[in-house]
């Protein structure tokens, strides 16, 4: 055998790029979904579905109403977040409905004074954005 034989090695396959596989994985998990979007199957003739912008929509009984001009509400009557504390079952959720206008300041404030008064929960309520 001679020297040079024992220097060169035998060209390797270089491996393929792992990706590829995953790319290709997603594009058709892409399309198929597309096309499964496509052809759901109506609801049928005659038949027109809701449009929640169009409901009449009354907020929950038990949420407290932000106001514009930073009063809070439940119901019709005016009250303040203790008094609202204290009407909340357990496991105790506040929820607010704030008006569009109303401060982000008063909001913060009121969701940390509901927490630190004893609510477990803050959920803030909200309007369904158009499609």
């Amino acid at each position: 055998m001679s020297v040079q034989s024992r220097l060169l090695r035998p060209a390797g396959r270089s491996k393929g790029e792992p990706t590829i596989g995953l790319i290709n994985v997603v594009f058709l998990m892409l399309i198929f979904f597309l096309i499964a979007g496509s052809i759901a199957p109506s609801p049928g003739d005659g038949i027109a579905l809701v449009r929640i912008s169009e409901l009449d929509v009354q907020p929950p009984p038990d949420a407290l109403i932000l106001t514009a001009e930073g009063t809070l509400r439940q119901g019709e009557a005016e009250t303040d977040a203790e008094a609202y504390l204290a009407t909340l079952e357990e496991p105790r959720v506040a929820r607010i409905l704030p008006d569009r206008t109303a401060p982000a300041s008063a909001l913060v404030e009121l969701a940390g004074a509901l927490r630190a008064g004893g609510a477990e929960r803050v959920v803030i309520l909200g309007e369904r954005g158009e499609p």
